[in-house]
């Protein structure tokens, strides 16, 4: 690998190589390399230098979602040197502006749904920003609505020999800044470097032979950093990236055919509902060759479900937090043999990826025996800069255990060591999942093992209700479907676990809440049960 790789540069060489094959379908369209490369070629020329502090990386924000415009202001920020830090317009108001005046981007680039939303958006804002509209907008009457600020329109490129020029940057630079939605207080700036980013997409690559001809799903917004995926493992070896609208996602299995999808990468809770939906068909999309789950524990359940409805296609399970770039570790799904390798009828997340070293440790850091369960530590070259302008939390995540010399990650998630060196990884749930009911510990993620068996139900998640001071005082959980008789599998779970892990109250539904990253948002749930009172 090059030293003077950055995360542009497959883009820019399959652009050369091949400036008239898809690089875009979206609502029908398709946007050739070359073309999407003009954009954003155009659009990094308008991106003029800023006065900044050098010790202060440049960063581009990009208001927008699912357009050309969108795509070519991540790739024209990337041109100019600048990291990008995407804006998601679905977000509350004020969550976006916050993210955005702590990014301390000077530059945002929208599209016509971002410009909807600039008035109320940058109105507060005191320290200018130089916006380009990429779409259709009054940007004069922008202008007069937001004096302090520098509205300009996206020109047309009078000068066709204008090239998307490879970013300055070097690997060792930020590439991107994403915000992570956290489990409490204020979300995280997490800075990803081109060198961090770039052994990942070669890993993909090697990993799995993909190729021009492969068609890319995008299931994520560009705030959900398993997008970096999609798109740049796609641009990487001169593919497709297919990215449905809003309402094809509503229905993905209509769209996973229309689009003739090759490479599938969801997180497991999409699977779940395609499930529940009735979507996975055997033989539902012949086309798919490469399955992909991340961003949540993948069940057993669900894999031999997708296995139906895509039989050609190989399966992994991908495991890693935005701190460690994506993914770290894989596990391939092998129907014979992999059943008897999960874990609470969790599918293991494997190992690390080339490059990668992984420690299970104790509370105070120490690695625990073979077989053993502890917290899982990451260190390797996808090990991020860190958090942004927040050494406190950095500090306390990215650490130097004493059984080795260099950084890791704590992931905050609880694994089991393999017990010999050909076992897998296995997850068994978060850290802080481990709740206290009448001074016993309880993990979680045992309870919605038990309640899945007991069910049947392609979804279970539970919640330390009511919470008291030092913990819980008992369960209540969510399945899924609503067709669940909830009754015999409460009298199941009775007979299977001890009465302090008794589950109090199954509720069965048919839509879990999600996140913006398509995750069951747990909190949500609480929520709910917090209303009741």
């Amino acid at each position: 690998m090059s030293a003077a790789r950055t995360l542009l540069s497959g883009f820019i060489r399959s652009a050369a190589a091949d400036g008239t094959a898809a690089a875009l379908w979206l609502d029908g369209q398709t946007t050739t390399y070359g073309e999407l490369a003009a954009h954003a070629a155009q659009l990094a020329h308008q991106l003029e230098s800023e006065t900044r502090d050098e010790a202060t990386p440049a960063v581009t924000a990009v208001l927008g979602r699912r357009s050309v415009a969108v795509y070519a202001g991540i790739l024209a920020s990337l041109s100019r040197g600048h990291a990008y830090v995407p804006l998601n317009p679905g977000f509350p108001t004020d969550r976006c502006r916050d993210m955005l005046t702590r990014s301390k981007a000077r530059f945002l680039i929208v599209d016509a749904e971002g410009a909807s939303q600039l008035v109320e958006l940058l109105s507060p804002v005191e320290d200018p920003i130089t916006v380009i509209v990429d779409g259709d907008a009054d940007v004069c009457g922008l202008q007069n609505d937001l004096p302090h600020h520098n509205i300009c329109a996206y020109a047309e490129d009078p000068n066709e020999g204008r090239a998307l020029a490879d970013s300055p940057a070097t690997p060792e630079s930020m590439a991107y800044l994403l915000f992570t939605s956290g489990t409490s207080g204020t979300p995280k700036g997490v800075m990803v470097s081109h060198d961090n980013v770039t052994h990942f997409v070669q890993s993909m690559v090697e990993r799995y032979d993909f190729s021009a001809a492969d068609r890319f799903s995008q299931m994520f917004d560009l705030t959900f950093d398993l997008s970096v995926f999609d798109m740049f493992v796609a641009w990487e070896v001169g593919a497709c990236l297919c990215v449905p609208t809003a309402q094809q996602k509503m229905l993905p299995g209509a769209y996973v055919r229309a689009s003739n999808l090759t490479v599938w990468f969801s997180v497991p809770s999409t699977a779940a509902l395609m499930a529940r939906l009735r979507m996975l068909k055997p033989d539902a999309f012949p086309s798919v060759r490469i399955s992909l789950f991340c961003g949540e524990a993948l069940t057993s359940d669900i894999v031999n479900r997708w296995q139906v409805a895509a039989p050609s296609s190989v399966i992994e399970n991908l495991y890693g937090p935005t701190e460690l770039t994506i993914a770290c570790t894989g596990y391939r799904w092998h129907p014979d043999s992999s059943p008897e390798s999960c874990e609470i009828g969790l599918v293991p997340i494997g190992e690390a990826f080339p490059g990668l070293s992984s420690l299970v440790v104790d509370e105070g850091l120490h690695e625990v025996e073979a077989g053993g369960i502890g917290e899982l530590l990451v260190a390797g070259p996808q090990v991020a800069l860190g958090y942004w302008m927040d050494e406190v939390r950095t500090a306390k995540a990215f650490v130097v255990p004493a059984a080795s010399d260099q950084i890791h990650y704590r992931t905050g998630d609880r694994v089991r060591r393999p017990a010999t060196p050909d076992a897998p990884l296995t997850y068994l749930g978060r850290v802080d999942n481990q709740i206290k009911i009448q001074g016993y510990r309880v993990e979680l993620g045992e309870v919605e093992f038990e309640i899945r068996r007991a069910s049947g139900a392609s979804t279970a998640v539970a919640i330390g209700w009511p919470q008291t001071p030092s913990g819980a005082d008992g369960i209540v959980a969510f399945v899924g479907p609503k067709s669940v008789d909830v009754g015999a599998a409460l009298s199941s779970l009775r007979s299977s676990l001890p009465s302090y892990m008794t589950v109090s109250r199954l509720i069965a539904l048919d839509e879990f809440p999600l996140n913006a990253n398509g995750k069951i948002d747990r909190g949500a749930l609480a929520q709910s049960l917090q209303e009741e009172i």
